[in-house]
Parts: C-alpha cells; structure tokens; sequence
C-alpha cells in the first residue's frame, strides 16, 4: 500500500511540473520554407493564388485522393474559400485574405476538430535564377499548457509538407506548357 500511495504522488508530481513547464512554453509559432523556382512570378502567381489549383502541388491531396473538396467565393480573389473532408488529413477551411497580384497570397486557415487556426502566407519575390517562393505558416496554440507543447513539434510536423508542396510546385510551374 505505501508503494501504490508513492506510485500516486509520483504520478501526480509529474503531471503537475509537466503542466507548469507548459505554462512557460511559447503560445505561437511560425514556419517557413523557401525554394527558387526557374520561372518568373507571373508564372507562379496562378498555381497559388487559385485554390482550386492546389490540387495540382499540395501534399494533402495527394495523400487523399478521395478528399472531399469545395470552394466557394470569388475565383482567384480574397475571399476565395476552400473547405476539405479527409479521413486521413482532417477537415479544415481556408480562405484568402489579402493579395499583391504576383508578389503576394495570405491565406486564413482553421481546423474545426482542433478550434485551430493560422495564418499562411506565399510570398513570391524575383531573384536572378527566377523566383524565390517563402511559404509561412505562423499561429498560437492559446494558454492551454499542454497544447504549447505541440509548439516545439510544429516545425518537424508541417515542414517537411511545406518542403514536398514547394517542390512539386517548383515541377509543375517549370513544366507547364
């Protein structure tokens, strides 16, 4: 019986500190990644700028070819939406929110079975060898402390999807027609 009662306060004293270190984690994040696509902007500017054409470069569709997909809103415009039902890849939203015609996409996402959101944005700027496209993905998981531990892995989660989009939108810009 003294076994199981220390047994218990070690338990707790864990799940206490773990909470408490929780509170002192960072509430926000933001991820970047970049590549130099051999195109100029106005060659990239159409793949990201119309969310119907994300189909054609992001990694989630290609994960889940059978995702639901709709969009609503103005084509290529701020207020263009997307909304996506995937057994695997979750459900969310996304809606764009400002735009500098070939330069610029901010997009809004949110993710209605984590109440999460974030805010994207593709920047396309010219540079010699054609067009460097930064993708950045920066949000806040609030003042929950165990949801800030999930900070400390949003880079090694949504990085290396943001590195496999950008390649394949390097592909198909710089093999279109």
């Amino acid at each position: 019986m003294a076994i199981l009662k220390k047994l218990i306060l070690l338990v707790a004293g864990v799940l206490i500190l773990f909470t408490l270190v929780g509170f002192f984690l960072p509430a926000s994040y933001a991820i970047e990644r970049s590549i130099v696509i051999n195109a100029p902007a106005s060659s990239v500017y159409p793949y990201v700028v119309d969310l119907k054409a994300w189909q054609q470069w992001g990694v989630w569709f290609k994960r889940d070819p059978q995702m639901e997909i709709s969009y609503a809103g103005p084509d290529r415009a701020i207020g263009m939406r997307s909304e996506w039902r995937s057994d695997t890849e979750g459900n969310g939203e996304m809606e764009i929110t400002q735009l500098e015609h070939n330069r610029k996409v901010v997009y809004r996402l949110y993710f209605p079975e984590f109440d999460m959101g974030s805010t994207g944005t593709m920047e396309m700027i010219p540079v010699d060898e054609g067009t460097r496209v930064v993708w950045i993905d920066a949000g806040s998981v609030g003042r929950n402390p165990v949801d800030r531990y999930f900070v400390l892995m949003m880079d090694s989660l949504i990085g290396p999807d943001f590195e496999l989009g950008l390649e394949n939108l390097k592909t198909v810009v710089e093999n279109q027609g």
